[in-house]
């Protein structure tokens, strides 16, 4: 399952409806997400949130190069809009079973 999926699904166990708007590029062959940084967009209540999923390690570089976008400062601008980035991790004790965790980070709290 890619991390998009499981972000996928824990915003749907959380009451988000949710639609992907990252999509596959055939003629630059990469993936492109809306407006350079959201892959999910999830809706709830009167709040839109725009998710950016990765893996762990990636979460650090992933808010970077959401803080360096001017999209992203437009979109906090806006009312009841929110950015969050998603790190999926395999986490366990050494022998035992691995489970999948998310770390999540507000992107709002790194702009202030």
């Amino acid at each position: 399952m890619s991390p998009t999926q499981r972000s996928l699904k824990k915003l749907r166990e959380d009451g988000w409806f949710c639609a992907i708007t990252e999509h596959w590029n055939a003629w630059s062959k990469t993936r492109q997400d809306l407006f350079g940084f959201i892959d999910i967009l999830a809706i709830k209540g009167d709040t839109t949130l725009a998710v950016q999923t990765t893996s762990g390690s990636n979460v650090s570089a992933r808010i970077a190069k959401i803080r360096s976008l001017q999209a992203s400062s437009l979109w906090l601008e806006s009312i009841n809009r929110e950015i969050i980035v998603h790190g999926w991790r395999k986490v366990g004790a050494a022998g035992k079973r691995k489970t999948w965790e998310c770390r999540e980070e507000n992107v709002i709290q790194q702009f202030v």
